[in-house]
């Protein structure tokens, strides 16, 4: 199975604030083979490491200081999409939160730290095309069966 997988989990320093959350049930998969194709929306985008934190407003995606960074968003989301065509991805394990890459809970727009229910832009682009996302506290679990 090829999956496309959210670069900063496997310890690639793309993050908001340069940094990765490198998960080692996830790092280990990769040691021993897995099918990660490693990707980062917002890089892909056009948006810079570090960068200011945003978050989704509706369809929008703003930065903290105002700034309107939807369709950098979208540039990413639709690579994601992209290259999950391209390299056959039956699935994506994605950065949990994320206004790009969070699944079922994002943060609300406030930057507040206030979770609500919703997808990150590249999540529900991939949902929306048929292929299922797992956050990073289920892909452990998820890739048992894989």
């Amino acid at each position: 199975m090829t999956i496309l997988i959210s670069a900063c989990l496997l310890g690639v320093p793309c993050r908001y604030d340069g940094r990765s959350v490198p998960r080692a049930a996830l790092v280990e998969a990769a040691q021993r083979g897995a099918r990660f194709i490693p990707f980062c929306p917002e890089i892909c985008g056009g948006l810079p490491t570090p960068r200011v934190p945003a978050e989704r407003q509706g369809d929008r995606v703003v930065t903290r200081d105002g700034r309107d960074v939807t369709a950098q968003y979208r540039r990413g989301a639709e690579e994601a999409l992209r290259l999950c065509r391209l390299f056959g991805c039956q699935a994506a394990i994605l950065k949990e939160k994320s206004p790009s890459c969070g699944s079922g809970r994002i943060y609300d727009g406030t930057f507040s730290g206030v979770l609500t229910e919703g997808d990150g832009v590249t999540a529900a682009l991939l949902k929306a095309n048929g292929i299922p996302v797992v956050g990073e506290t289920q892909a452990a679990e998820f890739l048992k069966d894989k």
